[in-house]
């Protein structure tokens, strides 16, 4: 089964705890790269995400972004140290009898002293368990769309692998017709210039040739290629790799069969073939 490296996938969530909001890219790679971006009060969870992430991909760029904010219910709660306030109170009420004309001390003043307001203590252990399970399901749709897209991939390799095999098919019942061809054009030239020559050693140079023009162990490995391509479709793992190295194989046999030709109707057969195997290639570069 095929599964695309081109992905992306968008889940968020609110709840009690607050609102997250996950946004995974995945674009075509070499080897598996994940890139993670998380607030600071959650980066305990990053090892956990890049081991869900192994488990489910294997090839391919990643980048991975949360957004987090608590809920209000935990940002607006205010946290007073009344013990240092109370000590400022005795100190200023200690100090305005020294005072002749004391200003008055409002509660605003003291909560404006450093230290009295303390920074809310945010539980960010609800947030980073809610964060995990929303990635789960920013996971899975990621894996759906890479699969689906993989899908859609196959069928374009399938049907240009198709019509690669016609062609293959259509050489493969020209050789003997083309052999002949060849046999009749040399012994044309040869009445037009009314030379004499040896039918025996003609006969061995139209064998030579004839080995020369021989593409049936090229045309073979193409088959055998095509084959081994529908045996990797079936294969439940990554592909793509295995896939490139056959493209080259196939670009290979193609011009071959190019250099081989004695013919426009073989040369055109190969510029075909080669322009097929390219416009697969395209493809097989984004398949995991």
């Amino acid at each position: 089964m095929t599964r695309s490296m081109t992905a992306f996938a968008n889940c968020s969530d609110e709840q009690d705890w607050g609102t997250c909001v996950w946004e995974i890219r995945s674009v075509n790679h070499r080897y598996l790269d994940i890139q993670i971006k998380l607030p600071e009060e959650l980066r305990s969870i990053e090892n956990n995400i890049r081991n869900r992430f192994a488990s489910h991909v294997k090839r391919g760029k990643l980048e991975c972004v949360l957004r987090c904010k608590p809920s209000q219910n935990q940002q607006t709660e205010i946290c007073v140290n009344e013990d240092y306030a109370s000590a400022i109170i005795r100190a200023c009420t200690s100090i305005s009898k020294t005072l002749h004309q004391p200003s008055e001390m409002n509660a605003i003043e003291v909560l404006k002293w450093p230290g009295v307001v303390e920074a809310s203590q945010v539980d960010f252990t609800q947030l980073a368990r809610g964060a995990l399970n929303l990635f789960d399901s920013a996971l899975e749709s990621l894996c759906e769309t890479r699969q689906s897209e993989g899908v859609r991939l196959q069928q374009m390799l399938e049907e240009r692998l198709l019509a690669m095999r016609q062609i293959v098919k259509g050489e493969r019942q020209r050789r003997p017709q083309i052999v002949q061809q060849t046999r009749d054009k040399l012994i044309k030239k040869l009445e037009a210039l009314n030379a004499s020559y040896d039918k025996d050693r003609f006969e061995q140079e139209m064998v030579y040739l004839a080995q020369k023009m021989d593409v049936d162990e090229e045309l073979d490995r193409l088959e055998s290629h095509f084959t081994e391509i529908e045996d990797i479709f079936k294969r439940d793992e990554p592909v793509g790799r295995r896939l490139d190295f056959i493209m080259q194989e196939f670009n290979r046999e193609a011009n071959t069969l190019g250099a081989k030709s004695t013919d426009i109707e073989t040369t055109q057969a190969s510029v075909e073939l080669k322009v097929l195997v390219e416009q697969m290639r395209e493809q097989v570069q984004n398949i995991e």
